[in-house]
């Protein structure tokens, strides 16, 4: 009795697949999108573009910002240090300012100058009393002979003269000539005295050294234009400002543009790379066909060969062909994992061929020069372009080189040359005071926009690609935010006070 024959059973799975790669791209793209537009609107808050220029500026001279997050009034007053106290972004960090006395040849009794110690207005206190302001003094006298002298530092009284005194003795040409003071009161007219008996030799050399941290009212966050510029970063000697309003106008269309066409750009190199490959794929295939071996051995045996990014997917083919998946399938999914239409239009060719049962060597050859063809072609026309993206990119390079140039030397020249509120006159040329903040704005948003400009058309011409464009544009946009960032955005530009000195007087006197 013969035997039945088994019948076999064909399961079609026809699940949702699973663009991983698209699903990406769209959560990166989304979630720049997202954070671009909060620091473009962090931005718009803080701008004297939007708030000032197209709407009217709140009428306490802050940014809309500050006053949303400390909940002033906009239609108030200028807070006083009691309300900036009140809030963390508008919270005042002591500064620094210093001064070095120096003096030759001084006889008995000894000499004496007069400086000032800056402070905050009493009208801007508020309901506060002044912060305490540490003072440290120390000195080192040189004189032919050892012997002891007096430093005292004189506090002005409420009424005139002096007041309050703080004192420390020393010895010449030995170390210990210092004194602290908690809390130095803002005033003019501080007096130190240097005080030796008569009798005793001149002291050669005198040094003394002050420092006060001192508060003036403005917001350490704050410029003196009340607008926003965030904590200081110190880089060695470098100070840096990361967070001024300015730069998140940057950081916005870079966190847009970059980082979706980034990647994308990247995954489009790594199917570019397996393109690359295909021809000679396809063209060992037919050279298999040739010699006798069935499409799925001839598959199996090029898996063992080498063919760079390429590689991987001829793998999966085998193994999918060891599974007992039809080679007209194998292929199928092949061009949809690559799925651009190179591979496509060559795998759909191979998969005609084969149902038809023809000379399928003759289809593999003839897709393999087409594509080798095609990819030819590319790279003759990205060489063509290559030329004119690098005029783009030097041409970029040049305007922002003289942008930086001009924030960097001809603004400050300009600011300097007349440091009053009133206007200066050289000749028949009327000098106004400038704001150099406003311009160094103005300068950034200009190369900001020939960078999106530039890098789009530049990233067009290369490749066709949206994603390649914005690729670029994301590129000139962090180099003009840094050159900005670590040239033209100096402290004294932003409006930032540095150590203005305690002023000390011109004169000496002799004290008694």
């Amino acid at each position: 009795m013969a035997r039945k024959k088994k019948k076999k059973i064909r399961v079609d799975l026809d699940l949702p697949k699973s663009d991983k790669t698209r699903q990406t791209f769209l959560t990166i793209t989304i979630t720049g999108a997202i954070l671009g537009i909060s620091c473009l609107l962090f931005w718009a808050s803080n701008a004297g573009l939007i708030f000032g220029v197209l709407t009217p500026a709140p009428a306490n001279g802050n940014p809309v910002f500050i006053n949303t997050a400390c909940g002033f009034d906009p239609n108030g007053g200028m807070p006083d240090y009691s309300q900036n106290e009140s809030c963390y972004f508008t919270k005042e960090r002591a500064a620094t300012q210093s001064m070095i006395i120096e003096w030759d040849n001084i006889k008995a009794p000894g000499l004496g100058q007069q400086f000032d110690v800056t402070g905050i207005d009493e009208m801007q206190l508020g309901t506060l009393s002044h912060p305490p302001q540490e003072l440290r003094m120390n000195c080192d006298a040189v004189a032919d002979e050892n012997f002891p002298y007096t430093i005292t530092l004189w506090e002005p009284s409420m009424g005139g003269g002096v007041g309050t005194s703080y004192s420390t003795s020393a010895v010449t040409n030995q170390p210990g000539c210092e004194l602290i003071i908690d809390n130095a009161q803002p005033a003019e007219g501080w007096e130190v005295w240097l005080q030796f008996e008569r009798g005793l030799p001149r002291i050669s050399e005198f040094t003394l050294t002050v420092e006060v941290d001192t508060y003036d009212g403005i917001p350490d966050w704050m410029n003196d234009q009340n607008q926003f510029i965030g904590p200081e970063v110190n880089l060695g000697a470098l100070s840096l400002r990361p967070l001024i309003f300015v730069n998140f106008f940057g950081y916005g269309f870079i966190l847009i543009a970059f980082p979706g066409a980034l990647y994308w750009d990247k995954k489009m190199q790594a199917i570019n790379a397996v393109e690359e490959k295909f021809p000679d794929f396809l063209r060992d295939l037919a050279e298999y066909w040739k010699g006798g071996l069935s499409m799925t051995l001839a598959v199996r045996t090029l898996a063992r060969s080498e063919y760079g990014a390429l590689n991987d997917e001829v793998q999966k083919m085998a193994k999918q062909l060891s599974w007992g998946v039809a080679f007209g399938d194998v292929i199928v999914l092949f061009a949809e994992r690559v799925g651009t239409p190179l591979v496509k239009r060559a795998i759909s060719l191979i998969g005609e061929a084969n149902k038809a049962g023809g000379k399928i060597s003759d289809i593999l050859v003839t897709a393999a020069n087409d594509s080798r063809e095609i990819k030819f072609l590319e790279g003759e026309r990205e060489r063509a372009i290559a030329s004119y993206i690098a005029v783009i990119w030097t041409s970029y390079f040049v305007f922002l080189g003289v942008i930086v140039v001009l924030a960097k030397v001809f603004i400050p020249a300009i600011a300097s040359s007349n440091s009053g509120e009133d206007s200066a006159q050289i000749g028949n040329m009327v000098i106004r005071s400038i704001n150099p903040l406003f311009f160094l704005v103005v300068f950034f948003y200009g190369v900001s926009a020939q960078a999106l400009g530039n890098g789009a058309m530049a990233g067009l011409m290369a490749t066709g690609r949206l994603s390649s464009g914005m690729k670029h544009a994301g590129m000139m946009l962090i180099i003009s935010t840094l050159a900005f960032n670590f040239v033209a955005f100096s402290p004294s530009l932003l409006g930032v006070q540095g150590d203005m000195g305690l002023n000390p007087a011109l004169g000496t006197f002799v004290p008694g």
